[in-house]
């Protein structure tokens, strides 16, 4: 059967990397198909495993390694550090591992690393890290980030994480699982997004985003208890009742942490979910300008 004229099915590294690779034998490279777009371009450097697909204009770079089954569809560009993990959809102009935004940035091989099974919408970019902490800007699994939205230079994203068209993450930024951030909202260096959180639409965070809650406003406030992400991942009663019962008292009432926990544990109503709002708060409360992680802020 012929391929069609824009592609070619070729075994992994075959043309481009196989000689790099003396010891693996034709009859196996025959079991590791991917399909390459005749005009991508590819270092004959990159690692790239089975059944990937390569569409038309993506380029990629030397120190790039994609996990099985990965797709770029096309015009995508992946350069300096970047992993690719299994099964991620990449869309067209998608820009990973491009250097950081950072003046203070001196060309460190610094890299990008990102999970399986995500999603990445038309126009995302993805920045590398930088010398100020661990070089790392780190991607889970099953994340969803829709168009144009930017994750700035050592954000570390959790799992099933939704970041909606046009959000800004700025460098530094710490994304727990299963939040939600919605359009055009931006989320200032050193913030931490909290899980099953939701940052509500054309927000500005310059705080920390406590868990369990629904943020809106400039800048973005605690308004309610994310009761939507509550029950789509089957919270139980008992618990959505003492995070409701804990934002009464921190954000209505604003007793404070401690005596909230006190009331709390009075009411019977202290949960691993309420204990880990509790102490999120009180580390956010500790660090500088509403964020936690400030402290580990360099000057540039």
């Amino acid at each position: 059967m012929k391929c069609r004229p824009t592609t070619r099915t070729v075994c992994i590294f075959h043309h481009f990397a196989i000689s790099a690779f003396p010891t693996i034998a034709l009859e196996e490279l025959s079991q590791m198909a991917t399909s390459i777009a005749a005009n991508a371009w590819i270092d004959p450097r990159a690692e790239i495993d089975k059944e990937v697909e390569i569409g038309p204009f993506c380029t990629i770079g030397a120190g790039v390694k994609i996990g099985r089954g990965t797709r770029l569809l096309s015009h995508v560009t992946l350069m300096g550090n970047v992993t690719l993990g299994c099964q991620n959809i990449i869309y067209p102009n998608v820009v990973i591992g491009a250097e950081p935004q950072d003046t203070s940035y001196c060309g460190t091989d610094t890299c990008v690393q990102i999970g399986n099974g995500n999603t990445l919408r038309e126009g995302v970019t993805i920045n590398r890290g930088t010398e100020k902490e661990d070089g790392i800007t780190r991607l889970g699994n099953d994340n969803f980030l829709m168009g144009n939205s930017h994750v700035a230079h050592d954000c570390k994203l959790g799992n099933h994480i939704l970041i909606a068209n046009g959000t800004l993450l700025a460098g530094h930024v710490h994304v727990a699982d299963h939040a939600s951030l919605s359009g055009n909202c931006a989320i200032h260096h050193f913030v931490s997004v909290g899980s099953y959180s939701f940052v509500a639409g054309l927000c500005r965070a310059l705080h920390d985003v406590p868990p369990y809650m629904l943020v809106e406003g400039i800048p973005a406030r605690p308004r309610c208890i994310n009761i939507v992400a509550m029950k789509r991942n089957q919270f139980s009663r008992d618990v959505i009742d003492g995070l409701a019962a804990a934002h009464r008292l921190l954000y209505r009432t604003k007793v404070g942490v401690h005596h909230a926990r006190e009331i709390l544990e009075a009411n019977g109503q202290i949960t691993a979910e309420v204990e880990h709002l509790l102490s999120f708060v009180e580390g956010q409360q500790e660090g500088k300008h509403g964020r936690r992680r400030e402290s580990v802020r360099k000057a540039a």
